[in-house]
């Protein structure tokens, strides 16, 4: 209780946090505690009468909390109290205070569902007839009635009679919405009540015995209060009318219906939120059946279904709920009638119309079953025209009726296949034009229909076996798949035989099946993995497709699908040569063993080739599955009819159809040969290429070009067949038969004369089936005995088409055919090795001795290697580029061959450069292939270099050892073994190829492949490192091409590494680097200033990169005097480069060691730099651009010596003065005394360098030195750092220079040292130096600023405290 107290005394507390915890506090001791919290509180605030409202609402909610938890264990004197505490309460302010009045009624509603009786004892005494109650008395009784339904019906009768006068008596719109509110409820609970009587306290109350009261207030709702222009008044009459009229007598209902719906249909339109509207509706549908006008009813609903659905506003969803629940009841009282009304609405010109229609009738058909189902044929009927809407919404909508459709049994009735049809059209849409889901919502319903709906397994099937073949079905083949599949094993269920397919006019045949499962496999990651669900399908229908296939397919196309799910979807189509699907159907054939059987198939595939001609991959792989199905077939009358068949009907326009073609033909030839070459001929004398042969005829269009793809076709099979038959029948055929044709086709004779075509694709129809068939005859094992005679013609040929190609670019794939051609033809002994030298050492393949190549051969092929420069160049970016380039490659001549002379090997460098760098490529296998390129192409080297075929050299033997760390993923490991690579590569390069390598490789840094990127990276700093000392003269075109290289990638890692080449160039050769650098046009890019940071990088090159840049010819200065250059602009020669490339030297960090060991000389270069450029402007295109001029440079300096002496000549503004002719001595005055003042230990060494400077021959030079060192005679520091007297011989030397300024300057020197060192002033010394410099000055001014010069001085001795007068006082107005 204490406790109780104290939180009872905090609730008062003025920070809502802390009342909050109060609440809290006492909820929690309530739940401990009931009786005593509950007690506390009902104290407390009868205590505290004058306790604010906010905190007794505070209270009252924590009083709640416990009655609501504890109910059960309050007494009833503890109730009492609590129902007369919280009475109290709600009544004590007349007005309304929400909050206060809320928590006291809902203490007594969580009272009154125990305490029913005391509760309303004590309410009933506050609602007395005559009288209008409190709000929140009559708001209490309505919850009272929602809260605790068999407690409070007893009472409403009473209640009921006592309200009634009320009514008429509440004036105020809040008073009548709570009246309307209590109404609401006391039907509700009425109706719960009735609705569970047998669980009533009393059994024996009835509808009528409210009939009358609840009809007194509805005509008093609805017929006033409805009227009302306040909304919510409105909203709460409709919201009580719903349950009201449940319980209105059924002849006072129907009295009421003319005037009741159009009453609340014309809400509609006053309302936005329609939800309460028509729930009201629908509770005043369901005396409806006797209605004659339902079309009344329906037409407002029907709108509010065809509003669009907004998922944020729930009310809106619930108001579409309760529209379709009228429906349900229309649907049920009246079916005619509603069809009637909503079919013919499916043909409206407005969207939302038809699709809120559809809606509506899925809905009817779901909910309304029974009543719809002598429907059926007329539902479906009516839907022929929403199946033609074109509208995504409406297809939508069109779909979901089909799938309900579907489960109640529609699609049985006759019409129905046209719904499965539907559905199937939108699976096949195209995933790029899917709007709102049609196609992904088509697809989960025709496998959630043919997989959950058991009455649906005898429709779909076997009709869905219809949609297979279509193409127009092609997109949807991968859900019809899986829905086959499902419904062929549910009927394997059933029985042994009951999904044998009985094979009609209508469904496809077994031949079709297989064909068009087989072909759309070929290409298997399109449509949602289609390869793999139609395999399952083929595997599931094999007893269908032929009853010998079952047990074999049960291993084979579980193997074929694990390698379809192990290839990547983003790697492309398999190659030919991997390809399982060709072997599956070998090997299904074969299994088959049925020659009629089999030329179905085949025949079946023929008639499906047109099917697939804007699908070039699938056509090409459904060629070849003809060629593999005539070579099994054994009828020979078979196989020549369908072959003859294929090249009259080929689309031979395209090259992907001439080669698909050729592949078939080839395929063929391996079990009929004799009958393809037959074929071929009987063709090519068929009438096809009868024409006239005419001279004139050469000049004349003809539809030449259809003859020459014709012939390409021709070409290219005599190709395939060569490369495909067996190679002990080729041999014999391959000269007389073969070739001879493919030549025939490529040229005819006119008037005995030879014309060749000029079509690149004939050519390289050409080349191509020379080069297949070459390759056959180097793989038969008969061919060291083979006599090739038509070898140099074939050669010759070849090297025409090599010749006659552009070398800047590699137009066409011909000249890399005609290559391959030539190495099969020319060396085929090192192609008889699985086709190229990678096997193993090139050492090991060798022509032999005395084969009588010698030095002519060696040229030759050097010719041939730099004829393959272009395709190199083009090609070895790929990943797979040295796969194709190996046999190039290996036109390597071995290195034991007799020689003549020593030749070099021009294109070494070129060939390592573009091979090395695949040594990183993503894939490993082109890394191994890479690295046996290098081998080979160093062998070749050291063959040229005369070394014998046993010879092994160690370093390059060393590469093969180096593949095992190419093969490891982790980059670390693979770019040291690049860097292995390269220091190999360094080791045995000429020295003359070092550059041509450099070079290629610095191409290589563009690489799209970043391994390869980085892996060029690596060994171009291997490279120069271990040979850059022999690059001096190479320097300037190595600097320029990284510059070059820098500017055109933005990859960071590139940056960096150039920033080491240079490096690694310029502690070798550091004056030509930096001459280089110094050589490129202002402004600096990124790129060149990266360069300049190298100079500061560790390990000494920073001092000689910054010593390099000094003594370029910085100091230099134009010729003409200062005075005549005003305005002028500058040249770009080398002193503005060398100016901007200090001042990045000494931006960097790390050059600080560097720049304070070469501080004297770099202050005295910059001082004089900031003398030359006195008055000089740079050319406008860098003005704007350029600032790092020399006075930023030696502010640079400055502020790495000593930031003190920069901030002091800031401060007087002597680097503006400076930059100026007329500031110019002023500013190098204000420099010294600043540097005087805090730099005094680097002034003996930056004298010394200044002195030298003060015989240059430049004046402005002169004038600036002696302007610095004269200022330094006013300060102290000269004498302490015993620099006087030297300072003063300098300056002595100076009083004869032919420039006035100069003699000027040294006078203020003099006179300066009498205000900075007085005490080492002495008439005698003075006296001389005054009388030297007035006599030997010679400017016949005697008597001038020499004398008063020497009167400031004699003042200055006499009297050392007197102020000083300015020298350029006493010389005002003097001439020199």
């Amino acid at each position: 209780l204490v406790l109780s107290t104290i939180l009872l005394d905090a609730v008062t507390d003025k920070d809502p946090v802390v009342r909050e915890q109060v609440c809290s506090a006492l909820c929690a001791l309530g739940e401990a505690q009931p009786e005593e919290a509950l007690g506390a509180c009902e104290e407390y605030l009868r205590q505290h009468e004058k306790l604010a409202h906010p905190y007794r609402t505070m209270i009252l909610r924590a009083m709640e909390t416990v009655v609501s938890g504890h109910i059960s264990e309050l007494d009833k004197d503890m109730a009492r109290a609590i129902i007369l505490l919280a009475s109290s309460e709600m009544t004590r302010a007349k007005e309304l205070v929400c909050d206060w009045q809320q928590a006291a009624s809902s203490v007594l509603v969580a009272v009154g569902k125990r305490f029913i009786g005391k509760v309303m004892e004590e309410l009933l005494s506050k609602f007395q007839p005559g009288a209008l109650p409190h709000y929140f008395v009559v708001q209490t009784l309505a919850n009272l009635a929602a809260s605790n339904v068999f407690g409070m019906v007893p009472f409403l009768t009473s209640v009921l009679s006592t309200m009634l006068p009320m009514l008429g008596m509440a004036k105020h719109d809040t008073m009548r919405a709570a009246f309307c509110c209590a109404l609401q409820y006391f039907s509700e609970s009425t109706l719960e009540y009735l609705a569970n009587l047998d669980q009533a306290p009393d059994p024996t109350v009835r509808k009528d015995t409210f009939a009358t009261d609840i009809f007194s207030a509805y005509d008093l709702l609805f017929n006033h209060w409805l009227q009302s222009r306040e909304a919510k008044l409105r909203l709460a009459v409709v919201e009580a009318l719903g349950p009201m009229s449940h319980l209105l007598p059924s002849e006072k209902l129907e009295e009421q219906l003319p005037k009741l719906l159009p009453g609340v249909l014309a809400l509609y339109k006053k309302h936005a939120e329609t939800f309460h509207v028509s729930k009201v509706r629908t509770c005043t549908l369901w005396p409806v059946q006797s209605s004659r006008s339902p079309v009344t009813v329906v037409s407002c609903p029907l709108e509010q279904i065809c509003v669009p659905v907004e998922s944020s506003s729930p009310l809106v969803v619930s108001n579409q709920k309760e529209v379709l629940r009228c429906f349900t009841v229309l649907a049920c009282c009246a079916p005619d009638r509603l069809l009637a009304f909503l079919l013919p609405k499916l043909d409206a010109s407005n969207e939302r119309t038809r699709v809120g229609t559809l809606q509506v009738v899925r809905h009817v058909i779901n909910s309304a079953a029974s009543q719809m189902e002598v429907k059926k044929p007329f539902i479906l009927s009516s839907m022929r025209l929403p199946l033609l809407d074109t509208n995504t919404k409406v297809k939508r909508a069109v779909v979901q009726v089909i799938s309900a459709m579907a489960h109640h049994g529609y699609l049985e009735q006759p019409g129905g296949e046209a719904m499965v049809e539907y559905i199937v059209q939108q699976c096949a849409l195209p995933p790029e034009t899917e709007v709102r889901g049609v196609r992904a919502i088509s697809i989960s319903t025709l496998y959630l229909v043919s997989t959950t709906v058991d009455r649906m397994s005898d429709v779909l099937w076997p009709y869905l076996l219809e949609f297979l073949t279509p193409v127009r079905f092609t997109g949807a083949l991968t859900p019809l798949c899986k829905s086959l599949v499902h419904l062929v094993q549910k009927r394997q269920e059933v029985g042994a035989d009951a999904f044998l397919i009985q094979y009609d006019v209508t469904l496809p045949s077994p031949y079709a099946i297989t064909t068009r499962l087989l072909t759309v496999s070929s290409n298997p990651y399109l449509g949602d993995g289609r390869g793999a669900a139609s395999l399952r399908l083929l595997n599931v229908l094999h007893r269908s497709i032929h009853p010998a296939l079952g047990p074999r397919w049960a291993t084979t196309v579980p193997l074929l699908l694990e390698h379809l799910d192990g290839e990547a979807p983003g790697c492309g189509r398999c190659s030919s040569t991997s390809d399982p699907h060709l072997p599956f159907l070998r090997d299904t054939l074969a299994v088959v063993s049925d020659n009629t059987w089999i030329c179905q198939l085949s025949l079946e595939m023929c008639k499906q080739l047109p099917c697939y001609n804007g699908m070039p991959q699938e056509k090409n792989f459904l060629y070849k599955c003809i060629g593999t199905a005539l070579g099994a077939a054994s009828s020979k009358e078979v196989v020549r009819k369908q072959l003859q068949e294929l090249l009259e009907t080929a689309r031979h326009q395209e090259e992907a159809e001439r080669e698909g073609l050729a592949c078939c033909f080839g395929i063929c030839a391996i079990s009929h040969l004799d009958d393809v070459l037959a074929q071929l001929e009987d063709f090519m004398r068929s009438d096809v290429f009868r024409k006239s042969t005419g001279i004139f005829n050469i000049f004349k269009d003809r539809s030449e070009n259809e003859v020459e793809k014709l012939k390409c076709t021709l070409i290219l099979c005599y190709g395939h067949v060569a490369a495909q038959a067996p190679r002990e029948l080729v041999l014999a055929k391959v000269e007389s038969d073969i070739l001879r044709n493919i030549f025939q086709y490529f040229s005819t004779k006119v008037l005995g004369i030879k014309v060749e075509t000029k079509d690149p694709a004939l050519k390289l129809c050409l080349v191509q089936s020379v080069c297949m068939a070459s390759q056959a005859i180097c793989s038969s094992a008969q061919a060291g005995s083979f006599h090739f005679s038509r070898k140099a013609e074939l050669v010759a040929q070849m090297m025409e088409f090599i010749k006659a190609e552009p070398q800047d670019s590699l137009r066409t794939p011909i000249r890399k055919k005609a290559m391959l051609a030539c190495t099969y033809l020319v060396y085929p002994f090192f192609l008889g090795m699985r086709g190229s030298l990678w096997g193993g050492c090139p050492h090991t393949c060798c022509l032999g001795k005395g084969c009588g190549m010698g030095l002519e051969r060696l040229r030759a092929l050097n010719s041939g290697l730099s004829s393959l420069e272009p395709a190199l160049d083009k090609q070895v970016q790929g990943p797979s580029a040295p796969l194709w380039l190996s046999p190039q490659v290996s036109l390597q001549d071995p290195p034991h061959l007799p020689l003549q002379a020593l030749v070099p090997f021009h294109n070494l460098g070129l060939l390592i450069g573009l091979f090395s760098p695949r040594c990183a490529d993503l894939w490993p296998a082109t890394r191994q292939e890479a690295v046996s390129c290098v081998h080979a192409l160093l062998y070749l080297q050291l063959g040229y270099e005369g070394f014998s075929r046993d010879y092994r050299d160690d370093a390059v033997e060393r590469l093969l050892t180096l593949k095992e760390g190419l093969v490891h993923p982790d980059p670390a490991i693979l770019f040291h073994t690049c860097h292995s690579i390269a220091q190999i590569i360094a080791k045995r390069l000429p020295p003359e190829q070092l550059i041509s390598l450099l070079l290629t490789m610095f191409e290589g840094l563009g690489d799209p492949d970043k391994n390869c990127s980085r892996a060029a990276t690596v060994m171009i700093n291997c490279l120069l490192k271990e040979r850059g000392n022999v690059l001096l003269e190479k320097v300037p075109e190595i600097v320029s091409v990284l510059r070059t290289k820098l500017q055109e990638t933005r990859e960071e890692y590139v940056l960096q590494a150039a920033q080491h080449s240079v490096y690694l160039l310029a502690s070798q050769h550091c004056a030509a680097v930096v001459s280089s650098l110094l050589g490129s046009p202002l402004p600096f890019d990124r790129p060149l200033e990266a360069c300049c940071w190298v100079c500061t990088w560790p390990g000494g090159l920073s001092s000689s990169g910054a010593s390099s840049v000094r003594v370029s010819p910085l100091p230099s200065c134009p010729r003409q005097p200062l005075s005549s250059v005003n305005g002028r602009v500058s040249p770009l020669g080398p002193c503005p480069q060398a100016t901007c490339a200090l001042y990045e030297v000494m931006s960097a960090l790390a050059s600080g060691p560097a720049v304070l060991q070469l501080y004297p000389q770099l202050f005295a270069a910059l001082l004089l730099r900031v003398s030359c450029t006195v008055g000089v402007l740079l050319p406008r295109t860098l003005q704007a651009k350029e600032k790092r001029g020399a006075g930023s440079a030696l502010a640079m300096l400055l502020r790495g010596g000593n930031e003190d002496v920069v901030q002091r000549v800031e401060l007087e503004g002597g680097w503006q003065l400076l930059r100026t002719s007329a500031g110019h001595e002023e500013g190098v005055a204000r420099l010294a005394s600043a540097m005087a003042k805090f730099a005094g230990p680097r002034l003996p060494l930056v004298m010394k360098e200044l002195v030298c400077t003060q015989s240059s021959v430049y004046e402005i030079q002169r004038v600036t030195s002696t302007g610095f060192l004269a200022e330094l005679l006013t300060s102290n520091v000269v004498n302490d750092l015993m620099l006087l007297e030297s300072l003063l011989d300098n300056l002595a030397a100076r009083q004869k220079d032919p420039c006035a300024s100069v003699r000027r300057l040294v006078l203020r020197g003099l006179a300066n040292m009498a205000s900075g060192s007085p005490d080492k002033v002495s008439w005698p010394a003075l006296r001389g130096h005054g009388q030297e410099h007035c006599v030997g000055s010679g400017d016949g001014h005697r008597g001038g600023p020499a004398d008063s010069a020497m009167g400031f001085l004699v003042l200055h001795v006499e009297d050392e405290h007197r102020p000083q007068v300015d020298l350029e006082q006493l010389t005002a107005g003097e001439g020199d």
